[in-house]
């Protein structure tokens, strides 16, 4: 089987985390390498021959020059747009087939791509969600009688849980969710991207529970600590 377009979006500011560079070169203390480094050894062991393709804008020198052998896809509007318009750029660029991608900000344990590998396979639309956590500042999600995603927002009422930035898309409903992320409001995040194609469109994004195992987005100092403290 080709392996599968890998998108990471790394375009942000990372403000919140107060870095001097790009949120995905942070240090993860105790194992060496960055969190960007740990998604992509994660993401060639699981997918071997994987070339992922990332979006950057803030600071991209540094970015590309610590992974000379990956893609890439320039946000000019960085600073003015949210990742809506940085996995559109993305995905209008994107070779035939379904799309895997994932913030550049996530810290995550190898199981969490071995769960959504058989999706991905199957050339079936997933998101990651974690049944154990629901932050109020998270995008959660409640599911439909036949078991797929059926709200995906922050305003979520009754959530089962939140989704944790990795996700799938399918080849088919690729070009659905490219016209929805056109949309979208600059500063909306991707997931309202998602939210428009599954209440217009009825796109079905198959929710995979990855509470198992670790993953943690990094924003704030605490969640590096926390990040940190699962390796």
């Amino acid at each position: 089987m080709m392996p599968p377009n890998v998108v990471i979006l790394a375009a942000g500011l990372g403000s919140r985390l107060a870095k001097p560079f790009p949120k995905p070169l942070t240090p993860l203390h105790g194992t060496g390498t960055s969190i960007m480094q740990q998604q992509i050894d994660h993401l060639g062991a699981v997918f071997p021959g994987i070339t992922p393709c990332v979006v950057v804008g803030f600071k991209k020198d540094l970015i590309m020059e610590s992974f000379p052998n990956s893609l890439y896809v320039y946000n000019e509007d960085y600073a003015d747009t949210n990742t809506s318009k940085s996995l559109l750029k993305a995905l209008r660029m994107s070779p035939p087939g379904g799309v895997l991608w994932l913030n550049g900000d996530v810290v995550f344990e190898r199981g969490v791509l071995e769960l959504i590998r058989p999706l991905v396979e199957d050339d079936q639309s997933a998101v990651c969600v974690d049944h154990a956590a629901v932050g109020e500042e998270e995008v959660k999600y409640t599911v439909d009688e036949e078991g797929f995603i059926a709200e995906l927002s922050k305003a979520v009422v009754d959530a089962l849980g939140e989704a944790v930035g990795i996700n799938f898309v399918s080849s088919t409903d690729k070009p659905a969710l490219i016209d929805h992320l056109e949309a979208c409001d600059d500063t909306d995040y991707f997931e309202r991207g998602m939210e428009l194609a599954i209440t217009t469109d009825k796109m079905r994004f198959r929710p995979i529970d990855i509470s198992a195992f670790g993953c943690v987005e990094v924003d704030f100092a605490a969640d590096l600590h926390r990040a940190e403290g699962l390796f």
